[in-house]
């Protein structure tokens, strides 16, 4: 049996950022025949600390959906600087001792960020004497200036790094087109990039409406807003907390919903609570079985990010978005892969971003307009149907481990059996289908 090893320092059980894609893609290798071994880090994202369960221990052996996680303590700031993100980085790097001792595999995959996961991809792959690859899901370097947590020099030691862990990469995989140019710069060979999407993880909406915003405590007649997901540095939520001020001085029926967690949680509810804020809300993420419904019984949901953010990301929450039927306004930099994402989809509406009077012009404009919500609803509905399967997506991701393995001097080919894919890829049944007017219905 091929045995694969991936280092992804996010995991199961994290339900946002890039732990869910990180599982979904292990335990699908596991379900077409693969023998997968997985290192990880302690869960603690996007709350900044580590789960109850998982604490006071140096390291953790587990099995869930047929995949071995073998796990190693790490430090975990409670808060963001350069500093602490330099000893998050270095400490994570016990990664890389853990996977230096797994039995022999036939390949690596490592996953960025962390650094430490490309890292202990490259360590392990020597370490075997066997091929690996590296996915970016995050470009560091960029992440590191345009985020503003460290200088020059400091964003320029990241992409030393990144260059070293995709140096000797046999693949290299992108989950936004705009990633490209930043991984050629590092010296990888063109040939070897390979896009892979990330996928709408979320069932369609199963609970109504009405029912939802009753049961959240949302007015009837209020006009929801709804950022999901990470609370941390690029997001720039600030701007979402002035946008409020200026909203409820004006009489506006404006409700922010800010559901999630991270770093910059407790300083945006201490500003809130200071501006004496009663239309903004910070609410916990949903459990799964409940977060499309959540995200569908909002008006417009809202993508917030820093004006220096470009090409260092694409928001997973974005797929979900548009899988909810509703209509996106995103506040973002015009050059960034958020604006490309929402343009490239026709879901959403781009404003500038750090300009709190223009998201409030772009949210009334939307939520002023029904046929404009219920266009960019569809459009949201038919990107996630054309370009968001989970199916295309992990068959890509087969491909991906099949062009890794072909580089190994061992001559390992895996042939997979094909089995259906494992709930936790979660294909919505809408991704299955083509929207039908049920769909545009729900889009309204």
């Amino acid at each position: 049996m091929t045995h694969m090893l991936i280092t992804s320092l996010n995991y199961w059980p994290e339900e946002t950022g890039i732990a869910p894609y990180s599982t979904a893609v292990a335990e699908h290798l596991a379900s077409v025949g693969y023998r997968v071994t997985v290192v990880a880090g302690m869960p603690h994202y996007p709350r900044w600390r580590v789960d109850a369960g998982y604490r006071g221990r140096g390291a953790r052996v587990e099995r869930h959906n047929g995949v071995e996680i073998r796990r190693r303590a790490h430090y975990v700031p409670s808060r963001q600087s350069a500093l602490r993100r330099a000893a998050y980085e270095a400490s994570s790097l016990a990664l890389a001792l853990e996977a230096a001792q797994v039995e022999h595999p036939d390949a690596v995959v490592g996953i960025v960020p962390s650094l430490s996961g490309g890292i202990a991809a490259r360590v392990a792959a020597t370490r075997f004497r066997v091929p690996y690859s590296i996915v970016f899901q995050d470009l560091m370097g960029p992440g590191a200036a345009q985020s503003g947590l460290t200088g020059g020099r400091g964003a320029a030691l990241v992409r030393e790094a990144e260059a070293w862990v995709a140096g000797r990469a046999s693949v290299v995989g992108i989950v936004a087109e705009g990633f490209r140019p930043y991984v050629e710069s590092l010296g990888v060979a063109p040939e070897r990039v390979r896009r892979l999407r990330n996928w709408d993880r979320s069932e369609p909406p199963a609970v109504a409406r009405e029912t939802i915003r009753a049961e959240m405590g949302w007015p009837a007649d209020a006009i929801v807003c709804l950022h999901a997901g990470n609370m941390g540095a690029k997001q720039g939520l600030e701007n979402v907390i002035e946008a409020a001020r200026i909203a409820q001085a004006s009489g506006s029926p404006l409700l922010f919903i800010l559901m999630g967690d991270g770093n910059r949680r407790r300083e945006l509810q201490q500003l809130a609570w200071r501006y004496r804020l009663a239309n903004v809300r910070f609410v916990p993420l949903q459990p799964g079985e409940r977060f499309s419904s959540v995200l569908a019984a909002a008006d417009v949901l809202l993508v917030n990010q820093l004006p220096s953010v470009s090409d260092m990301s694409l928001p997973s929450k974005l797929s979900a978005y548009f899988g909810s039927g509703r209509p996106v306004v995103a506040a973002c930099a015009a050059d960034s892969e958020t604006a490309r994402e929402v343009t490239d989809s026709g879901a959403g509406l781009l404003v500038p971003a750090a300009s709190p009077a223009r998201l409030l012009e772009g949210i009334m404009r939307v939520a002023s307009d029904p046929g404009l919500a219920a266009h960019l609803a569809w459009r949201g509905l038919t990107w996630r149907h054309n370009a968001l399967s989970a199916e295309q997506a992990l068959r890509a991701y087969e491909q991906f481990v099949a062009q890794t393995l072909s580089a190994g001097s061992h001559g390992r080919v895996h042939t997979p059996y094909r089995a259906p894919l494992r709930a936790t890829a979660r294909p919505s049944r809408a991704a299955a289908a083509v929207p039908d007017e049920r769909d545009r219905r729900r889009a309204a």
